[in-house]
């Protein structure tokens, strides 16, 4: 299932770029954006506004790289984060997989580590840093919280049939 939409921005001073335009294409995005938007900390911060161009090894052609957010600090530190699963941040395991899917998760793999090469060296150019925000990152930085597991259903009574 995708989580999708478009994020209404509280601090459109904080917002570099098109406030209007700020859309979320998962559950995570959103919970940064709104953890951007309400932190005391952050000067500024955009979602998707910084292309970075990258070449793809698989098809040996440059594509375009549009960044989750870029985060910058009141302390001048500026962030490119990029918000990922930590199994799509790890090489593909073939166990148990079917070949397509494999091949799937290994093409998207490198396409990944193509990308993010890319936007370490176009944040390195401009003394910035690239980081990548999993599942643990958000919850270490309070983004996201722990899921609880639901309680037990109580089981259903025996279905009767009407007379």
């Amino acid at each position: 299932m995708t989580y999708s939409g478009k994020y209404k921005v509280k601090n459109v001073e904080k917002y570099d770029g098109d406030y209007t335009k700020v859309t979320y294409r998962s559950h995570w995005e959103k919970l940064c954006m709104m953890w951007c938007d309400g932190n005391t900390q952050v000067a500024k911060w955009s979602s998707e506004e910084t292309v970075i161009p990258y070449y793809y090894d698989v098809d040996k052609k440059y594509h375009r790289y549009f960044m989750d957010l870029k985060i910058k600090y009141k302390d001048g530190k500026t962030v490119l984060v990029e918000i990922k699963p930590k199994k799509e941040t790890e090489a593909p395991n073939k166990v148990g997989k079917t070949k397509q899917r494999y091949l799937n998760e290994a093409l998207t793999y490198v396409k990944n580590q193509n990308k993010w090469k890319a936007a370490f060296e176009y944040a390195k150019d401009r003394a910035w840093s690239f980081e990548i925000w999993t599942e643990d990152t958000l919850k270490g930085m309070g983004i996201m919280k722990e899921i609880k597991t639901a309680k037990k259903l109580k089981p259903l009574k025996p279905y009767k049939k009407p007379l």
